[in-house]
């Protein structure tokens, strides 16, 4: 067998890491033809996207916002299925809950528009129209983005030369130069509102004074599209994920952490030849293979798994990145019932900007007091929590710095965390009302930067990835192909188009898109044919641009 051939003829492909961008690259590669085994680190899948369960307290360990739902259908619909046959979707309504500092009441975000509009019009007057007024602006601008931008590897410039694109081109320039918090200032003045209206650019790893206002596109998903859930939790999405890709014909590997992408010279260049790695036993490992997919952390794959003449992403790079922020997870258990709080609440903090300023700044610092996201999971799903109980997941924006230190379970972590996670449980009780939370709390465990570094090699123990500034959006933001060797592709957060689960799985589409030399800007059409149906067979290396 050669380094590109597999069972059958088939290319043989290696997918590094199991996160769901990982798997569904394996799933779309097996459904192409390709001989697929996805190499894993940890004993179990989904990355970020993990789970872990203590006493009947079930929690997922990172994404917890179910948006842009039409992205989900379409990944399940190109292996033949779709969200509604794999998913237990519930629509929140409330979509979240939100607390301001020094204010007593908090206020709900409805599934409804205009409950929202009536929203802003009580706390603001006239800004109830004004934000139809944005919403319109931010669902047209989420259109285009998905018909033009989402979906391309930016192989070629040719397709996004659309006239619908041209004509555009003026107000396009006006949302990617001015920051997110200014444009939110021509609609509302209400500090509530601007912060409800900005805190979506932390979704997307950045600050509102960072983010360009192209990204106001995201209101449209929250307050126009709604929010929904999938009941067993987002470890629910990787088991479907996985499932496929298994379908499919992948195999999956545990425990098993590539050490390096191996290559050899070629006409003038270098190719993939496979990967080296290590298994559960500690043995070194060979796997051959003509296609290398890294789903990896693309800072880890360029300056860890490839010698310095093959970098395209070399460390002096990412010295002129800007990270998104790290984070302290807190995972509790609860004796009790917390009627104060919704499925997702937010937490914001009365000086805005100062807390950012503290993440992004110069001088990286932890906020006090932080502005704080809290998922009750157990409002939506019993089986998350016992009886009588719940689980809150606690997710605290911090700068990107391993140097923070690590979490533990009840309370065994580094004494900084686990410090700034009594600040934060009590910051919590206070504002919400709930003046005995920590007596109650039965389960605890904390998760820091360093953790983030140690299990998912993140850039700089960073939670999400490089952050969404503008010279780091859309063709700006990493490639999804090396430029130094052939055949070897990255998938996931930290590449084009973005950070996100639902970008993950576009992130998936665009590599097979980049593989197979289709530089179109729209989604794939719906079933992808399965190897044996399309027209030329099955795929070589030699189809890979």
């Amino acid at each position: 067998m050669t380094a590109g051939a597999g069972p059958a003829g088939r290319t043989q492909a290696v997918v590094i890491g199991a996160g769901i961008a990982g798997l569904a690259s394996a799933a779309l590669l097996a459904r192409a033809g390709y001989a697929v085994t996805v190499l894993e680190k940890q004993r179990q899948v989904g990355g970020r996207a993990g789970s872990w369960e203590l006493d009947g307290f079930r929690f997922d360990t990172g994404p917890s916002w179910y948006l842009m739902p039409e992205v989900f259908d379409h990944f399940f619909k190109l292996l033949g299925t779709s969200a509604d046959e794999q998913l237990d979707l519930t629509v929140l309504d409330p979509g979240y809950r939100v607390f301001f500092e020094g204010r007593p009441e908090p206020v709900d975000i409805r599934r409804d528009r205009r409950l929202n509009q009536e929203l802003f019009e009580r706390l603001e007057p006239g800004a109830g129209a004004r934000l139809g007024s944005y919403l319109d602006s931010a669902r047209s601008t989420y259109e285009l983005a998905k018909e033009y931008f989402l979906y391309t590897s930016f192989a070629s410039f040719r397709p996004l030369l659309a006239p619908r694109v041209l004509r555009g081109l003026p107000l396009l320039a006006r949302l990617l130069l001015q920051p997110l918090d200014a444009f939110t200032a021509r609609f509302v003045r209400d500090r509530r509102l601007r912060q409800i209206l900005g805190y979506p650019a932390v979704f997307l790893g950045s600050a509102p004074k960072l983010t360009p206002s192209m990204y106001h596109l995201m209101s449209h998903l929250d307050l126009d599209d709604g929010v929904l859930y999938p009941r067993g939790g987002f470890a629910r999405v990787i088991e479907a994920v996985r499932a496929l890709a298994e379908a499919e014909g992948a195999r999956i590997v545990t425990g098993a952490e590539v050490e390096g992408i191996l290559t050899e010279p070629a006409a003038g260049r270098h190719r993939v030849t496979g990967v080296s790695y290590r298994d559960l036993d500690g043995t070194g490992q060979i796997l051959a293979a003509g296609t290398v997919v890294s789903a990896a952390d693309l800072h880890h794959t360029e300056t860890a798994l490839l010698p310095r003449p093959l970098q395209t992403y070399p460390e002096r790079y990412w010295r002129r990145r800007v990270p998104g922020p790290g984070a302290l997870l807190i995972m509790l258990g609860v004796d009790g019932t917390l009627p104060q709080l919704q499925h997702h609440n937010l937490l914001f903090t009365r000086d805005w900007d100062a807390n950012f300023g503290a993440i992004f700044g110069k001088a990286p610092t932890v906020p006090q007091p932080a502005s704080v996201y809290v998922c009750r999971p157990s409002a939506t799903d019993p089986a998350a929590a016992p009886a009588g109980c719940e689980n809150l997941f606690v997710l605290v924006p911090l700068p990107a710095d391993p140097g923070l230190g690590r979490g533990g379970v009840a309370g065994g972590g580094d004494g900084g965390l686990e410090a700034l996670a009594d600040t934060v449980i009590a910051q919590i009780a206070q504002w919400a009302g709930i003046p005995d939370l920590a007596g109650r709390i039965r389960v605890r465990r904390t998760v820091g930067p360093a953790d983030f570094a140690a299990d998912f090699n993140a850039w700089r123990g960073g939670v999400l990835g490089p952050a969404h500034v503008l010279r780091q959006s859309a063709f700006l933001r990493g490639s999804n192909k090396s430029r130094k060797v052939e055949g070897l592709y990255y998938a996931g957060g930290s590449t084009i188009p973005g950070i996100g689960l639902p970008m993950c799985l576009i992130s998936a589409e665009i590599m097979l898109k980049r593989l197979l030399g289709d530089t179109s800007t729209t989604a794939l059409p719906e079933p992808l044919p399965a190897a044996g149906a399309r027209a030329g067979g099955v795929p070589g290396a030699g189809a890979a641009r």
